[in-house]
């Protein structure tokens, strides 16, 4: 009788435990439901947030917080007080750029560093002068062990100049020398073929990218605008 007691302890144990999960599951399908007909974006996921009564949102449009009533929105930063004022919004949007970059790895334009210590990728503009400017250093970088590759993300959009001779530069043969080239100065033969420089600003857009260059540290933090060999240095070591 006692191992029975126990069996029927155990199934209600399971149940109670079975019906809360599908219980929050579908209020958090509620909620997106709600929270996706209000701000027309698509959510990727739904989750509670560090603070209590806020749910973050992950849409495509970077990280929003709402009420479970869905009656009221937030955009910005929340700070843990308690842990050296550690940004959690960003940490949350830092592994979702990772999981995101990591679809584009084949169609970004390399420069290797010899001893690989750290990794950045860089949103750029071929017209943009600060990404020149970091460009012109990459020897220096390199020489540091930042291997820096490159995402395009120009900043006119796709009827300007700098969009036609991106599609170009990724349409090269020898893409590194096309990025030199056109960095520099000078100018690309055009070609077209399939590519995905659309695809590499949409994604710049989402993560939320509003200038080049960007850069994307190697655990997620998105660092705005030209950061000198020594400065970004600093900021990978933390």
């Amino acid at each position: 009788m006692k191992v029975l007691k126990n069996l029927v302890i155990c199934g209600l144990a399971a149940a109670l435990s079975f019906g809360a999960v599908a219980s929050e599951q579908q209020s958090f399908a509620e909620l997106k439901s709600k929270a996706s007909g209000k701000l027309g974006l698509d959510i990727i996921s739904i989750k509670p947030a560090a603070v209590d009564g806020l749910f973050e949102l992950m849409t495509d449009r970077g990280i929003f917080y709402i009420t479970a009533d869905a009656r009221y929105l937030v955009r910005g930063n929340i700070y843990d007080s308690e842990n050296g004022l550690a940004n959690l919004t960003e940490l949350a949007m830092g592994e979702m750029r990772l999981d995101k970059l990591a679809k584009f790895e084949t169609s970004m334009i390399t420069y290797p560093a010899k001893d690989e210590k750290f990794q950045v990728t860089v949103f750029t503009d071929v017209d943009c002068g600060y990404c020149r400017k970091l460009h012109a250093r990459i020897p220096q970088y390199n020489d540091l062990g930042i291997t820096v590759r490159y995402l395009a993300f120009p900043r006119g959009g796709e009827r300007s100049k700098a969009w036609r001779d991106m599609q170009s530069l990724w349409c090269s043969k020898d893409q590194r020398k096309a990025m030199d080239d056109l960095k520099a100065g000078s100018t690309i033969a055009q070609a077209t073929c399939p590519n995905r420089v659309p695809e590499h600003y949409d994604l710049g857009v989402e993560l939320g990218v509003t200038g080049t260059p960007a850069i994307i540290l190697d655990n997620g933090t998105m660092i705005p605008g030209y950061q000198d060999p020594a400065q970004l240095l600093k900021a990978l070591k933390g």
